[in-house]
């Protein structure tokens, strides 16, 4: 199709239209707040801001983790807390228990506190965060122990998972690991250091009235309560870890964001000025272009 537009009427609408984008473009900036809101807009800096936007969202899915880890690790450094102060009261009972004086009808009422103390414990290792066993390991949907008084030996064998793999990423992009199971924690395999073993023993040795026997349950708990106190210091560690990533986090998200807002927001007084300048120029071409004489048969038929 042969255009009727001469070449000055055609040079005038690539103008008058590229004013328009110019206009489009500041409208479009000052109602969303950003500069780019196309690819065309900056196409140099589109990868970047891409990149920063895929890291600030990386950075707020690890923050949500590490609250919901810091949960889970501060619930379990509070049961711990609580059955080191048991394991404390079980040293005090056999600590009576062991005095040459005491009798056996005592011992038997020490005994049965410390059947009172292996409850506790065995209730503490079954402890649940969102439904699930936080000292079962891997296989959290089970509860690690079960206790029958009436058994010469009253806990069950460790029903959890022998291995935890449970970790937490960093928002450096390492990892690390968050929680021990009760087998480490109660269950350990030396005899040296098996809170729950000591315990037994001691409280068979008092039911027995065994006065040897007490004694060196007694000092066999107290080496296993040493053990016990690292694995409560597990805990208090990655309690440590858990605040120090969340801050780094916070940290970063804040930088992150400071970042897309740099390459992405508009300058409201620039987008203001840009538009008033188009509107200014679109108003001159028009009023230049209606003092123009008329030419053209497209000049009448306007």
């Amino acid at each position: 199709m042969i255009s009727s537009l001469n070449a000055a009427n055609s040079q005038f609408l690539v103008q008058l239209n590229a004013i328009q984008d110019r206009m489009a473009k500041a409208q479009k900036q000052l109602s969303t707040g950003s500069r780019i809101n196309d690819a065309s807009d900056a196409p140099d800096q589109v990868s970047e801001l891409l990149l920063a936007r895929a890291s600030l969202a990386s950075t707020q899915q690890s923050g949500h983790n590490l609250a919901r880890i810091k949960t889970e690790v501060d619930s379990a450094e509070t049961a711990l807390e609580s059955a080191s102060n048991i394991i404390q009261q079980a040293q005090v009972l056999g600590t009576q228990g062991a005095n040459t004086s005491t009798s056996a009808d005592t011992r038997q009422t020490l005994a049965n506190q410390v059947g009172s103390i292996l409850e506790q414990l065995v209730g503490i290792s079954r402890t649940t965060v969102e439904g699930r066993y936080i000292f079962s390991g891997d296989n959290d949907q089970t509860p690690p122990y079960t206790l029958d008084l009436t058994q010469s030996n009253p806990i069950s064998n460790y029903q959890g998972s022998a291995t935890v793999t449970r970790q937490v990423q960093h928002p450096n992009g390492s990892t690390f690991m968050v929680a021990e199971t009760a087998q480490q924690i109660f269950d350990a395999p030396s005899v040296s250091d098996n809170v729950f073993s000591s315990l037994v023993a001691l409280r068979s040795a008092l039911l027995n009235n065994d006065s040897t026997g007490i004694s060196s349950a007694l000092n066999t708990l107290g080496t296993s309560s040493t053990y016990f106190e690292r694995q409560l210091a597990f805990y208090g560690n990655t309690q440590n870890k858990v605040a120090d990533a969340t801050d780094y986090g916070s940290s970063l998200e804040l930088n992150l964001k400071t970042q897309i807002s740099n390459i992405q927001d508009a300058d409201s007084t620039e987008a203001i000025l840009e538009l008033t300048q188009a509107q200014t120029a679109q108003k001159a071409a028009l009023q230049s272009k209606a003092s123009m004489p008329l030419t053209s048969l497209f000049d009448f038929l306007k």
